[in-house]
């Protein structure tokens, strides 16, 4: 197995977006703070062997990371679809060998049926650029639908939601850390060439 450090300086050949749209908001997941999540997963048994689902992949790097560390397969989730021309060329780069399906869908309406419990790996919007408050409410829904173990990142201060949320549908939140997530200037509203906001992850247990 990579160590962590090596699993980042793999991530970090991953394109972002050409394009970013901020009704979307299409931040590139930071390769530190990927290969964190994702070696979290892998020290937990939540990656080798396993169905992988990424959901709102943007460019892959969630995707990729879990590709590095041996599932079975990884699927890719993504609305939008440049990102995902993007995410192909970023495979390349990655030079992953595990088979990553790409689907450009609306990752709140999953198109596919799973075998098995998945797990599911996110950063889903939190609703700040796009007037809707909790949007990633209805990421964790999907995920609710399709994940035996999910990870995701949220803003800081979710910690009361993500416990509700997890006990009123059949799930318990088992990790929890903050993290930083850097987001590089990229939208007229920013003013700083790079900007650091607090996050939180969490890794819930989903009773399948």
């Amino acid at each position: 197995m990579a160590t962590k450090r090596e699993l980042e300086g793999q991530l970090a050949v991953v394109a972002g977006f050409e394009n970013p749209q901020a009704s979307l908001e299409q931040y590139p997941t930071p390769p530190e703070l990927a290969a964190h999540v994702i070696h979290l997963a892998d020290l937990q048994g939540d990656i080798e062997g396993r169905t992988v689902v990424d959901l709102g992949a943007g460019t892959g790097m969630f995707s990729l990371g879990a590709a590095l560390r041996g599932p079975r397969r990884v699927i890719g989730l993504e609305l939008d679809g440049p990102p995902l021309g993007t995410a192909i060329e970023n495979r390349r780069r990655v030079g992953t060998t595990t088979p990553v399906h790409w689907i450009q869908a609306d990752a709140t309406q999953l198109p596919l049926r799973l075998d098995e419990p998945a797990t599911v790996v996110m950063n889903p919007p939190f609703g700040a650029q796009n007037g809707r408050e909790g949007a990633d409410r209805a990421f964790l829904e999907t995920a609710t639908a399709v994940a035996g173990v999910s990870y995701s990142v949220h803003n800081t201060g979710s910690q009361a939601f993500i416990e509700a949320f997890a006990a009123d549908n059949g799930g318990e939140v088992t990790h929890a850390f903050a993290a930083d997530f850097e987001m590089p200037r990229q939208f007229d509203h920013h003013t700083d060439e790079r900007r650091a906001v607090d996050t939180e992850v969490y890794r819930i247990e989903w009773d399948q």
